[in-house]
């Protein structure tokens, strides 16, 4: 029976039969599937243009140097160049707050001193080899020790301390809690710097027509982009244009205009349409990836199971700028404040400038790297115990009423409230249901002996986690219906691989009663989309589709108005058909019928996201099973189980092979992947994928994927942050699993089998 949606039912909240939907909970394909398996999808990389120039950078080989002087005379007479960028002649604006278009000091190897644009990649790879840099060397520190050491060199300012002091939030005290605990566990834990190596590297296309200037670019967000660019260049914002064409896996790495920025001006200077675009070596080097931490946990616990006192300090390697270091920072200890029911802990954020390449956001920025700490601290607490690592979080998880207090700072200023009895609760939570269901479906409680006289050991690990997404900035949509009664969805919001896109596209639909693939999509593009955040911290399903589901009601609304008018009917008696709109009285009217030809309907909303009454979390918890042959160091994942409380979700197909990938891009940051640096020198060791060890799919397991049925109280149709959560959970799980298989703690990532073995050998003797 085709499902009808009135105004009437609108007013007096009346679900759709029930919690049946035709739109939302349906695994519809990607709205981008036949693109991209087509060949048709264009990405920055794939985008030409007439007379079109070819840029390259010319990248420092000293971690720490001041540039002296630079002679580009021979570039610039080299054949086939036509246009050269040096510290000297460009403009004094800065890409971000630390970071100059190009700078007379260079921060790492790798790091930005020239850059030409000639009429072949051959042209501009010549050129840039013929420009004479003289460089003053400095001392350089690539270790966070190293940089906040008495003596050490300034890279920014006065300080590698990133403002001078740590980040500190807190609730309660800790010292009364560690007073009032029967034993304190205290541990340190490091991570590895992580790249995303996503399939594309980053591409940017100029084009300066002597008036405005167009940008074709793989971008997180093209309206930040936009403002960026102008205050770099100090243009009028509305002589800017950026065009986001489809992305080849953002995760976070591609949130930085400085190469925008360095087209642009080529750009300008010859007058003609530039490409840049990163090599593969480049994008290692000079793209974001994510934050070696160094993290120490202490823990204070009583006999009965209770945790009294929870205190996390983690130092960041941020590398030579600061790009999203704070935001990182913040949530590493996110972790630490909300997941256990804990009346004071305090967290310390150090972040740290060192002369490495430079840390950004990546997938769930910060709290993989907290909840690693903290997790595996929670399986020692357990084993202290004497009880089951499952019953110790069983006992101590944040519920549903959250937090006894309030998060401060250490002047006693309140950051903000969290959910107390009586106060503001968390909108949902389902970390309970998360961890029933996953210990069910691992078959935690079986016992799975172990034979000492094999070599292959199995163990079981698990963790849990929560992630603050959900609300991002202000969010807009547009969505028009003109006089054939098709649909046009605007929005703004960058779709980076996610399929965020097709989800929107599910809440427009299930609005308006049609199908989802109906409604066309504007292009992301800034001249034609309204003003929207970046893609980031898993907001745009939250926020941009709170702003989508507002702007189609209000257009569902005028259309029904509309027909109603025609039909001589009352609104509240008519119901909106996929094409068409029908009366009780058994009238309708198509919607191609509702507007002269040419016109257009057009309903906009804007939408501050979030609530005062409530605190939206996502949650989850990780099983893993997995086998440690103790001769080799060889670990093999023989079962991995995650379950998510994400809310109601919206695509169950993308939302199960979103937390699968986010899964499978950790078993790296858990096992095999890390930034070597040479330490006499600052150079990037393996820059390629021959050194970079990614995992493949060889290396990826059965993962079996569940969500809880949760409906969220804010979120639109009751949906959470989801693309995020994932990451958090794979580390401290399988770091966990192997300590039950033989026995020993690996608390540095990756855990290779180099490390694995040594750390056997070392319990034996």
């Amino acid at each position: 029976m085709p499902l009808l949606w009135t105004l009437s039912d609108q007013r007096q909240g009346n679900s759709k039969m029930g919690d049946s939907y035709s739109s939302i909970g349906i695994s519809s394909t990607r709205w981008d599937l036949t693109d991209k398996v087509t060949g048709k999808a264009e990405y920055s990389s794939d985008i030409s243009l007439p007379n079109m120039l070819y840029g390259r950078i010319l990248r420092s080989p000293h971690p720490h140097a001041i540039v002296r002087s630079i002679d580009s005379q021979k570039a610039t007479s080299h054949p086939g160049i036509k246009a050269v960028l040096t510290p000297f002649n460009v403009p004094t604006g800065k890409v971000a707050p630390d970071v100059p278009i190009l700078d007379t000091k260079v921060r790492f190897v790798g790091d930005e001193v020239a850059a030409v644009a000639a009429e072949t990649q051959l042209d501009a790879s010549e050129a840039i080899t013929l420009i004479n840099v003289e460089y003053e060397k400095l001392s350089f520190c690539l270790t966070t020790d190293q940089a906040l050491s008495d003596g050490s060199e300034p890279i920014h300012g006065d300080s590698n301390l990133v403002n001078g002091e740590p980040l500190i939030e807190m609730r309660g005290n800790v010292e009364e809690g560690f007073d009032a605990a029967d034993f304190i566990l205290e541990e340190s834990f490091s991570t590895p710097g992580h790249s995303p190596a996503p399939i594309e590297p980053r591409s940017v296309l100029a084009h300066w027509n002597g008036t405005n200037l167009t940008i074709w670019k793989s971008s997180r967000g093209i309206h930040s982009d936009r403002k960026n660019i102008a205050n770099a260049l100090d243009m009028d914002i509305e002589s800017i244009r950026v065009i986001g064409p489809y992305m080849g896996g953002g995760y976070g790495g591609k949130d930085e205009t400085r190469i925008s920025i360095i087209a642009s001006l080529l750009s300008i200077q010859s007058n003609r349409p530039v490409r840049l675009e990163l090599t593969r070596e480049e994008e290692f080097v000079a793209g974001r990836r994510r934050h070696a931490t160094t993290t120490t946990l202490k823990m204070g616990v009583k006999n009965s199971g209770d945790i009294t006192a929870i205190h996390a300090t983690t130092v960041m390697n941020t590398g030579a700028y600061l790009s999203s270091g704070p935001g990182v920072a913040r949530r590493a200890g996110q972790g630490a404040l909300y997941l256990y029911r804990c009346p004071n802990v305090r967290y310390e954020g150090y972040l740290v400038y060192t002369n490495t390449p430079t840390a950004g956001s990546y997938r769930a920025l910060g709290a993989p790297q907290g909840h690693f700490a903290l997790e595996s601290v929670a399986d020692k607490a357990a084993e202290k115990l004497g009880i089951d690592p499952l019953e110790f979080r069983l006992r101590n998880h944040v519920g549903p009423e959250g937090q006894p207090g309030e998060r401060t700072t250490p002047l006693g200023e309140v950051i903000d409230t969290q959910p107390v009895e009586g106060g503001i609760p968390f909108s949902s939570n389902g970390l309970r249901e998360c961890l029933e269901i996953g210990s069910n479906e691992l078959c935690w409680w079986q016992n799975d002996s172990i034979d000492t006289h094999s070599r292959i050991r199995v163990g079981k690990g698990m963790s849990m986690f929560l992630y603050r997404g959900g609300p991002g900035s202000q969010s807009n949509a547009s969505i028009s219906m003109d006089s054939s009664g098709i649909y046009k969805l605007s929005t703004g919001y960058m779709d980076v691989g996610e399929g965020s896109t097709t989800v929107l596209l599910q809440i427009a639909a299930e609005v308006l009663c049609t199908k989802y693939d109906s409604i066309e999509v504007v292009p992301s593009d800034t001249d034609l989309t309204p003003d929207a955040s970046l893609t980031a911290g898993s907001t745009v399903t939250f926020s941009g589709g709170l702003a989508v589901k507002a702007a189609s009601e209000k257009l569902r609304d005028k259309i029904i108005s509309l027909a109603a008018a025609k039909m001589g009917q009352k609104s509240d008696v008519c119901s909106i058909l996929t094409d068409k709109v029908v009366s009780t009285s058994g009238g309708s009217v198509g919607l191609y019928e509702l507007l002269e030809s040419g016109s257009v309907l057009t309903a906009n909303a804007s939408v501050e996201p979030g609530s005062p009454d409530y605190v939206v979390n996502s949650f989850g918890a990780h099983f893993v099973k997995l086998s440690v042959d103790i001769d080799t160091g060889k670990i093999e994942i023989m079962k991995y189980v995650a379950v998510h409380d994400s809310g109601r979700i919206i695509n169950p197909r993308m939302a199960e092979n979103q937390v699968k990938g986010g899964i499978s891009q950790m078993l790296g940051f858990a096992l095999l992947e890390d930034v070597e640096l040479d330490p006499s020198t600052g150079i990037l060791l393996n820059s390629s994928f021959l050194e970079h060890k990614s995992p493949t799919i060889l290396d990826s397991p059965d993962i079996d994927v569940f969500f809880t049925s949760n409906i969220d109280k804010v979120g639109p149709y009751g949906a959470k942050s989801l693309g995020e959560p994932p990451s958090i959970g794979p580390a401290p799980a399988i770091a966990n699993a192997i300590y039950q298989a033989v026995g020993v703690r690996i608390n540095e990532l990756p855990i290779t089998p180099d490390k694995l073995l040594n750390a056997w050998v070392n319990k034996r003797n």
